[in-house]
Parts: structure tokens; sequence; C-alpha cells
């Protein structure tokens, strides 16, 4: 049965290589233009297109190569058709784009670890070109102008490749790897030990150290402070170039971390978090992006010949005889030499705006140097944004109220409401602050100056919110704290039972119990006590004095709230392991069905502290069991126990609990986790978990020194 109609299926016939060429093009264009920008924008509709787009690449080049090779098949051997002589003259085409954008070489981290199978499809792809290419050989013009095309498509092949197996987790770690290090000669040293001693000296073995100065660590001032953030550049790539360890599960040295520590730990707020930008953006070049080979010196020469070899097959196609030719087929090869031609300037502007090329700038100081800094910063574009800037929020009494569901009833009724669909329209974004940026650094600095061992920093990493409350008691407190801990045979305590002793903020034994209580639980379920009670807190606060909410850290702790529970909804692979998303969706349901009790009373914020009305004398726990899951009503505990502080004290203690949490997070996350969300805008738990390492917060560093060496002591 023929499906298509003679006159449709002769359209097909005739430009189905054709279109095959622009849909190619087209989409190089689009991985070209926006492969870059995925670095800070967090829009879910990039990602779609992105991805789409990244797939379909691929499988257009190899189709359009694949009508190719069989076309080429039906040519006799006497003679070439014209048309299959020109359409032959796109193969090398087909490699350029076979190789991708300098923008985009991995859509994600596993690309990266299938560099194999690329390579093994990416050679195939080649064969098949060059099949194509020695089936319409004539000894024509067009066909000598195919061999430069060829040079070019297949340098792009090459690159591709070795950027991809450059970035894979096996390479990439043992690239990283020092040079084997066999010590002093062991046979060596115990024949001499055994010789002077046969000779009757006292032969002792001893040890020397050949320990490195560490110590206060600072740099040189940047040659060239025309350009902005030089000096941010500048540092940035030296701790890049230890710190990229951590993204290969290596260890780092004490000298590493005392080198790092002194240096942040006299840095600004906003100095640290700039460094740290540069930082995850050089790594983002690395996983996803051509970065490494093409600001290589092998890379600009590649990329200088691919480029002129590209021009000079336009010269030549300008000025040769092609009467022979299509006028339809002759307009596409323009426009593939065009496009190819304007890829790669649009590349070598990419390059030149690149934070590489400024970091290069950054170390001289010239005539040249300045004028080429005046240039660029009059091309740069986006402000050349590093990351998004920007935290996920998800609210969880607002995501129960449904306030987004008038709107789109036609596509609630679709959808399931805890499925990811519905979830994602109650996700938001909010600017991270600078206020926020200085919490959260101010907290890490003070944290630092403990962190000076091993066994130090892996506690420093374990807190999640106790040593907040810990170092929120009074003297007397803390007094009777250290000698239950001598009783307990040095073993330290993080959660004391206060007995008599009255706490600093004078809340009660019982409602110190309940806050104590609330950061000893699993991790997912003291996310979401916390985030209920902050809410809580700062909607009631809201409704008192709409002022009250301005106080120092309340807005943060706000943020920080909604931030860990979009973390826990929407991005779950990077917290601990748990059963979150039960308990998340247990006290989505308790939570719905009260409000559907109350529809008379839930009108505006008053729905939102409604739950403060309950009585919660008897704890929830002891009326629903364990069965059910939901954290509703001991989040509403928390929250009367947190009311009864003072509130400058009190949102003092709700945000710096929320940043240990957020620090806690941090160090339990995976390192491929924290790199595969650079692609998605970038997250705020990254920018943390890199911070704490380079202040000396993360288990991360080997025990020993490793400085010290044998020598025979002889008396």
């Amino acid at each position: 049965m023929q499906i298509f109609p003679p006159g449709l299926r002769t359209i097909l016939n005739e430009w189905e290589i054709q279109a095959l060429v622009l849909v190619s093009l087209s989409l190089q264009i689009i991985l070209f233009v926006m492969g870059s920008r995925r670095k800070y924008w967090t829009s879910d509709m990039l990602s779609v297109i992105l991805w789409i787009t990244y797939l379909s690449a691929d499988w257009s080049a190899t189709v359009s190569l694949s009508v190719l090779s069989s076309n080429a098949g039906n040519i006799e051997d006497n003679a070439v058709d014209p048309k299959f002589m020109i359409t032959a003259f796109w193969a090398p085409f087909f490699l350029l784009h076979l190789g991708g954008p300098d923008t985009i070489t991995a859509y994600s981290l596993e690309d990266n670890e299938l560099w194999r199978r690329h390579s093994l499809t990416l050679v195939i792809q080649v064969g098949v070109a060059v099949y194509v290419f020695l089936r319409a050989w004539t000894k024509t013009t067009l066909n000598f102008l195919a061999i430069p095309m060829f040079i070019a498509g297949i340098i792009k092949i090459w690159e591709r490749i070795w950027v991809l197996r450059s970035a894979s987790s096996e390479i990439f770690k043992a690239s990283m790897l020092p040079s084997p290090d066999q010590g002093p000669n062991y046979a060596r040293y115990m024949e001499e030990y055994r010789l002077k001693k046969e000779e009757g000296f006292d032969v002792k073995p001893g040890k020397f150290s050949d320990a490195l100065f560490v110590g206060d660590f600072s740099f040189t001032a940047p040659e060239n402070v025309m350009i902005l953030d030089a000096a941010a550049l500048q540092d940035a790539y030296h701790f890049f170039e230890t710190y990229k360890q951590l993204f290969a599960d290596l260890i780092l040295s004490i000298q590493d971390k005392v080198n790092s520590q002194s240096f942040f730990q006299k840095a600004s707020y906003d100095a640290a978090f700039k460094v740290i930008e540069v930082e995850l953006g050089f790594m983002f070049d690395v996983f996803f992006t051509k970065a490494f080979m093409v600001y290589s010196k092998k890379g600009c020469l590649l990329r200088l010949i691919s480029f002129f070899s590209t021009v000079s097959v336009l010269v030549a196609f300008l000025i040769m005889e092609k009467h022979a030719f299509t006028t339809a087929d002759i307009i596409i090869t323009y426009v593939l030499l065009v496009g190819a031609i304007f890829l790669e300037i649009y590349a070598v502007l990419i390059l030149v705006i690149s934070d590489w090329t400024m970091l290069m700038l950054s170390k001289h100081k010239n005539f040249v140097v300045d004028f080429l800094c005046k240039t660029i910063s009059k091309i740069r574009f986006s402000k050349n944004k590093r990351w998004s800037n920007t935290m996920g929020q998800f609210n969880l009494i607002s995501y129960c109220l449904e306030e987004k569901a008038d709107k789109f009833r036609v596509i609630q009724k679709f959808l399931c409401r805890n499925q990811l669909p519905e979830k994602s329209r109650y996700q938001d974004s909010a600017e991270v602050s600078m206020k926020l940026k200085e919490l959260i650094f101010g907290l890490l600095q003070e944290k630092s100056k403990s962190a000076k061992d091993p066994k130090t920093c892996k506690g420093l990493c374990a807190y999640r919110g106790d040593q907040v409350l810990k170092n929120s008691k009074c003297a007397d407190c803390k007094e009777k704290e250290d000698r239950e801990s001598e009783e307990e045979s040095g073993e330290v305590r993080f959660d004391p039972v206060l007995q008599n002793a009255k706490c600093h903020y004078e809340i009660g034994e019982e409602n110190y119990k309940t806050i104590e209580q609330s950061v000893e639980e699993e991790f997912d379920q003291s996310i979401l006590l916390w985030h209920i009670a902050t809410n809580l807190c700062y909607y009631s606060d809201w409704n008192t004095s709409p002022n009250s909410v301005k106080i120092q850290n309340c807005e943060e702790s706000k943020l920080l709230s909604d931030y860990m529970l979009y973390l826990l909804v929407m991005r779950p692979f990077m917290l601990p392991n748990g059963i979150g998303q039960i308990r998340f969706q247990d006290t989505w349901a308790e939570a719905v069905e009260f409000f559907q009790e109350r529809k008379s009373k839930c009108v505006g914020n008053q729905a939102k502290i409604i739950l403060l009305e309950v009585s919660t004398e008897v704890p929830p726990s002891k009326v629903k069991g364990d069965r059910s899951k939901s954290l509703l009503f001991e989040g509403c505990r928390l929250a009367k126990s947190l009311q009864c502080l003072e509130n400058e004290k009190k949102w003092e203690l709700i945000s710096h609990v929320w940043v240990e949490m957020l620090c806690y997070a941090a160090s339990k996350c995976r390192w491929n986790h924290h790199a595969q969300q650079l692609t998605r805008g970038g997250e705020l738990i990254t920018h943390v978990w890199l911070l704490m390492a380079h202040l000396g917060i993360t288990e991360q560093f080997q025990i020993s020194k490793g400085h010290a060496r044998a020598k025979l002591i002889v008396h």
C-alpha cells in the first residue's frame, strides 16, 4: 500500500538530502548559540530544547550520510551525475556537524563516560563520508575542493573524541594522579644498615623531614588591572588547578588546605563567592565544552587550519564553473560554506570574551593588550554571567493551598497532583542575595578557625543544626554539658539533656527539647520540620507586624527554608538517602485534608498560620502512630517552641540552623551531582560545597603530611 501520493514521493526523493542538510545546519546553529547559555540559564524549556537538539544533531548528520551512501550505491561506474557530485561534496560538512560546536560537547556527564561508543560511531561516519567522496571522484574542481573540507571535518571529529575522552572520569582522574613515588631504596638502605652494624657502629634508623612552609598565602597582583575581575580570575585559576581533584574523588594535601584557608579566611564574602563562581565556570568548560582543546596551542593551530580551509573552499567555489549544477544546489552549498564560516567566527568570538582569554590578558600589560581589553569590553554580552545566581524555591503550604490551580484547572485534571509536572508549576526561583552570601560565608569562616585536623573537619561536616543549639546555650548549660561529657569517658555529646539548667533563651526545658530533637531526626525529616516551622513563624510575624519580617536573617531564613525543600522535592539526589519523598507526600496529603475542612478560613496569609491554632499539647506521634510519615503537626509544635524566643534571637537561631543544614547536605552530595547541576544554571549548594573545601571544612584531606624520609644515624 502506498501511503504517500506519487507527487509527494517525487518531491521527497528530489529534496530529501537538501532538507536534511538545512536541518543539520540549523541544529548546529542552535547548539552553538544556546550551548554556553545553560551555564547561567535555569529554564526547563532550554534544557528540553538543548536535549532534543543535541540528540537530533548527530541523528540528522548520520541519516544524511546514510542517504548519500545509498545514492552512491546506485551510481554507475562509468559516469557520475552532476547532482550526485555536488551532494557528495556536502559529505565533509556533515563531519563538521558531527564534530559538534565548541560550546557543548556533552549534554551530561554520562556522554563523557560513553566516549568509546561515540568514537566508534564517529569513525564509522568518517568512513561513510570517504566512501561517498570516492564514489563521486572524477578529478573535477569540486572533487579537489572537498579535500580541504575533509581536513576540517576530521579535525572537528578528532577534537570531539579527544575532549569526550579527557572529560571521562577514568581519564580525568588519571590525568591528575601524581608521579609514582617509590620512596627510599629499601634494599640499599638495609644493606648499608647491615654493613655499618657489622663494622661495630651503633646504628639506629632515624627520620628527616622536608616539611614545606605553610603559612600566610597571597597572590601577586595582576599585571593588567584594566581587566574586570582580574584578581579573581587569577586566584580562581590557581585554586582550580588544585581543587579540580575534588571532582575526581582524589585527596588533597595538608599544604593545599592551609594555603587555601589562609586566603579565604582573610577574603571578603563577595570576593570569596566571586572566586568560587569563576572556578566552577572553569570546571563547566572542562566537562561540557571544548575549552581545554580550544584554549591550548594545539587547539588554536587546529582551529586556524580548519578556518582557513573553509574560507579557501568558499573563495574557490565562488570563482569555479557551476553551470552543471542546479541553482538550488548551488545556493545550499553557499549556505553550508557561509554557515561553517559563521560558526567558526562565532566560536572565536566566544573564545575571545571568555574568562580563559581574560585570564591570559590579565598577566600582561602593553598597548596591544589594553586595546584588546577595551574592544572585548564593548562586545561582551550578558555581562559574562558565570551562573544563574538564583536558588530554587518550593513552598509546602502554597502547594497544599493550590494557589496556582485556578489558572490551570484543565491541566490539573490531566496531571497527578503529586507528580513532577504538577510540582514544577509550584517551583519558583529567587536571587541569591548578598546578605545571604554574607551570612553563609561568615558562619563558614568562623567554623574554619577550628578546622585544624581531619577528625575535627569530619565533625564540622557532620553538624546539621545541633552545633548551633549547643552554641546558643548559656554558660551554666555549657558547664553542665562539659561535666556530663567527662562522665561519658570522653565521648562528645552534641545533644545533651538540659535537665534543670536554664537555657540562655529562657524558653523552658520542654520547648528546648522540642527544638533539640528536631535536628536529631533523619535529615529529610529535619528539613520538613524546620520548613513548616519557618514558614509558620514567618507568616505569623507578618500578620502581627509586617515590619517584623524585615529584621536581620528573617528573609534569609525563609529563602533557605524554601530552597532546602526545593532540593528535597525537585533534586532529591543531591541530599543524603532517606524517605523524604514519602514523608513529603504524607505531609502534603494531611495538609490538603486540613485546609479543605477549613475552606472558609483559608483566605490569604491567614491560611498559612491557621495551623498554629491547633492544640499540640499531646505529641502527634502518640495520636497518629508511626504508619503515616506526616510531619505537619510536628512542624507546628516546633514553630510554637520557636515563637517563645524573642524575634531577633529566633531568626538568628533559625538562619544558623538552616546554614548548617545546607552545609551538611553540600558535604554529603557526590561530586558528579554537583558537576551535573552546572549545566542547569548552577546550584547554591555546589558553591557552598566548594567554599567549604577551600575553608578546610571537608573530609577530602590526607591525614599525614607525608614529608618524612628515613635516614641512618651512626654513633
